[in-house]
């Protein structure tokens, strides 16, 4: 996975993040792939719901695929 410094997501537009308060950031494609596999694992252990799991997938699906787009 590309490193993905503090100063460096800081930089980042809000658009490059898929979660709510600027959480899991989607700047490219392995960033976005790890995104789905940790809010994954935040729904098996309660702390992330349903809804808030599938905005994540939706954002980070496009960032796969190479879409840009809000």
């Amino acid at each position: 996975m590309a490193k993905l410094t503090t100063t460096r997501r800081n930089s980042l537009p809000k658009s490059a993040f898929a979660g709510p308060g600027r959480t899991y950031p989607v700047p490219d494609k392995a960033h976005a792939v790890n995104a789905k596999a940790r809010a994954t694992q935040q729904v098996k252990a309660g702390n992330l719901t349903k809804s808030a799991k599938a905005k994540i997938d939706a954002k980070a699906n496009k960032v796969i695929r190479g879409k840009k787009g809000k």
